[in-house]
């Protein structure tokens, strides 16, 4: 009597079959998986890529814009307190530009300035320098001592003295000024009458290196010289 030797052996064979069939379908599920994961992940590197060369285009455009320069100053206008401090009660731009500056004020006290500042380690220049060097120099934190040709040769010879040994000073000729002598920082200044006004040595104690510093300790060296 013959014996069926396959039949013991098909419920395992169907079991593994269907293993097999379940398997292949997970592959394919995977596989399909992986496919929309790549998609994903690619849209976003291009989406990426378009925003970081948007980015790097608008941060292009406002480096231009810096280079060429906005014309302007600040604006506002001069508060005297009662020590005779004139202070500056509007905005001060700080934006390093290349080209001139028309200030609102002469000498300036602040305002957008060139990106390399004045040499101020009390240093006295004998010839005008450019407002925009200045004003940088003032960012830094120095007090800029000016006088016109109306100032007697003592005071300036003394002002020159009080400079030179003063870091985060600096003193030059200026022609476009109110008075003979005058002294600025960062949105603050003052007309004296001599060098030997009390007020030169108490604006010098309050705004060289003082509170109103945009930049405190910044390099006062290694910038221009003229």
């Amino acid at each position: 009597m013959g014996t069926d030797q396959h039949t013991p052996a098909s419920p395992r064979a169907a079991r593994i079959e269907e293993m097999r069939r379940a398997e292949r379908a997970r592959a394919r599920r995977n596989r399909v998986l992986a496919v929309a994961a790549s998609v994903v992940v690619v849209a976003g590197l291009v989406v990426g890529g378009v925003a970081l060369v948007r980015s790097q285009s608008d941060s292009g455009k406002n480096k231009d814009t810096a280079a060429s320069g906005d014309a302007k100053g600040g604006s506002g206008h001069f508060t005297t307190g009662a020590d005779g401090v004139r202070t500056w009660s509007g905005k001060l731009s700080r934006t390093h530009v290349g080209t001139k500056v028309t200030y609102p004020m002469h000498p300036p006290v602040g305002g957008n300035h060139n990106p390399v500042w004045l040499n101020c380690n009390g240093d006295v220049y004998k010839d005008p320098v450019r407002d925009e060097n200045a004003v940088h120099a003032l960012e830094h934190g120095a007090v800029w001592v000016t006088y016109t040709d109306k100032a007697k040769k003592a005071d300036v010879d003394a002002l020159a003295a009080k400079v030179k040994r003063t870091p985060y000073s600096l003193m030059s000729p200026y022609a476009d000024q109110a008075a003979p002598l005058i002294l600025s920082a960062w949105g603050h200044q003052v007309s004296v009458k001599s060098a030997s006004d009390p007020e030169v040595d108490k604006f010098f104690a309050a705004y060289v290196q003082g509170k109103q510093t945009p930049e405190p300790g910044a390099s006062c060296t290694g910038g221009v010289m003229k």
